[in-house]
């Protein structure tokens, strides 16, 4: 283990390449359906993805429209000019002999993603996004002295994202590639789903006492904003113990070993000149003109900083800004929206906002195993939009409403008359004067000590008349018609 003084002495400089799958319902270059999820091996295939001679791919539309939304999405807009390139290398689930993506001539050439670690606020830079096909998929069976190959994924449409090395820790590196996952998502470029392996990271680490970059390494495809994490914590101790034992780094590429939580050297790194990159001659090269970029432009949504940007303007903190636009993408529930449609309102908003985050989402994921709640999102805005009017007009506490919130959440059920269905369920406050005035009196000849406290002027011990107030009233009494009524009858 190095000592913290040891670690000090070093840098840590971190890039990640991020493989985002477009969702598209066809594949890059053949008429085959993108989704292979739940699909049986090699069901999902072509002769284009079988690289049969005489195959020739025929672009996808629809990928670059993903493509230029992404450069929107990272603060940039597309290359007017693109191409694509051959990739030459071989393996089983490579059936061409290459890979066709984009070297010379990406779509994308810039680009940046702004987050927050911590309370400082980190850019890193694009140095670009490269539209390329998937290859297929290798499988080694336990125990069997052969593998086997499912071509599914071959020809899949990926926009591979390259930051600049301008990372400096595994905290920065998680929470880059969990905001690159939200702008995906956002902009609507992907599915983006780790779990399924739409959104893969590898991650470029190298250490070095000076200024000079060391020697890095490449850890492949990491599925996990932890994994991204934990690699980068044990690949810079690795390597600052080989460093420090005067070992050298070997450029290479790694793999992450999820049960022991370390990575394993797989293959010397490859460079550029291994691959012989040559233009694809059987595809043209890529125009984008004015036209066709306008409508994209014009389309896209807020993106997760707009959003934080207001949710902080109603006073909610950054936890709750996360909770928001995390959840908004995990589920089928139109969280924003809600509260976009009460922007003018700010203390409207926030309430909402409030309820969605203490609320909603918590009892959502509760009700994960069986289903969750369902997303009818005109219900529930409606919902929200009843239970604020009864708040702000007294006759609903902040207690009382949460109470009538998680009932509600759970049936999936909006009243006819929410009113009236909070009466006769006892959610409603009691603000009859008289009604309230009887039960302070009992209260105040009950607790003689605290009444003679707060005539002395301990206004501290109001509070717990207040809320001997609330239990007799179960709970329904207006706190602060009960605290007029206790200074009142006290003669204050």
């Amino acid at each position: 283990m190095i000592s913290q003084e040891v670690r000090d002495q070093y840098t840590v400089t971190i890039g990640i390449e991020c493989h985002v799958q477009l969702k598209t319902k066809t594949k890059l270059f053949s008429a085959v359906g993108n989704d292979a999820r739940e699909a049986p091996p090699n069901t999902l295939i072509s002769h284009i993805d079988l690289g049969m001679p005489g195959a020739l791919p025929v672009l996808n539309e629809k990928a670059l429209e993903l493509a230029t939304r992404a450069a929107f999405a990272l603060s940039t807009e597309p290359e007017r000019f693109s191409q694509f390139d051959r990739k030459h290398y071989f393996y089983p689930d490579l059936p061409m002999g290459y890979q066709i993506t984009q070297f010379y001539n990406p779509i994308i050439r810039s680009g940046s993603v702004t987050f927050a670690v911590g309370q400082q606020t980190k850019t890193v830079r694009i140095h670009e996004a490269h539209l390329e096909a998937d290859a297929g998929k290798s499988t080694h069976p336990a125990g069997k002295d052969y593998s086997l190959v499912d071509l599914n994924r071959a020809g899949t449409p990926l926009l591979e994202i390259v930051s600049e090395p301008d990372m400096h820790s595994a905290l920065e590196a998680k929470q880059y590639a969990k905001e690159l996952w939200l702008l995906m998502r956002y902009a609507d470029v992907s599915d983006a789903s780790l779990y399924y392996g739409n959104m893969r990271f590898d991650v470029n680490v190298s250490v070095s006492k000076t200024d000079e970059l060391g020697t890095r390494t490449e850890t492949k495809n990491l599925n996990s904003f932890r994994s991204v994490e934990k690699a980068i914590e044990y690949e810079t101790e690795r390597q600052i113990e080989l460093l420090e034992k005067g070992q050298p780094i070997v450029q290479e590429t790694r793999g992450w070993d999820e049960a022991k939580q370390k990575t394993v050297a797989m293959r010397s790194k490859e460079e550029a000149h291994d691959y012989r990159y040559m233009p694809e001659p059987d595809i043209p090269p890529i125009e984008l003109t004015e036209d066709m970029i306008k409508p994209v432009r014009d389309s896209m949504p807020p993106m997760p900083g707009e959003w934080r940007t207001r949710l902080v303007g109603l006073g909610l903190d950054v936890s709750q800004t996360d909770t928001l636009l995390e959840a908004e993408v995990e589920s089928e529930a139109n969280y924003l929206a809600i509260i976009e449609a009460s922007l003018s309102e700010p203390e409207k908003a926030k309430a909402i906002a409030n309820w969605l985050v203490n609320i909603e989402i918590p009892l959502r994921r509760e009700l994960e195993t069986s289903g969750g709640l369902p997303a009818d999102n005109a219900m529930r805005a409606k919902l929200y939009e009843e239970i604020y009017k009864l708040v702000s007009s007294d006759k609903l506490s902040s207690t009382k409403a949460k109470s009538l919130l998680t009932e509600l959440l759970s049936k999936n059920k909006l009243p006819a008359d929410l009113e009236a269905y909070a009466q006769d369920g006892g959610y409603l406050q009691v603000s009859d004067e008289g009604a309230i005035e009887k039960i302070v009196a009992a209260v105040l000849a009950s607790n003689p000590a605290a009444a003679a406290d707060v005539k002395n002027g301990e206004m501290k011990a109001i509070g717990f008349l207040v809320g001997q107030v609330m239990k007799e009233s179960k709970g329904q009494a207006n706190p602060q018609l009960a605290q007029q009524l206790i200074k009142k009858q006290l003669g204050l």
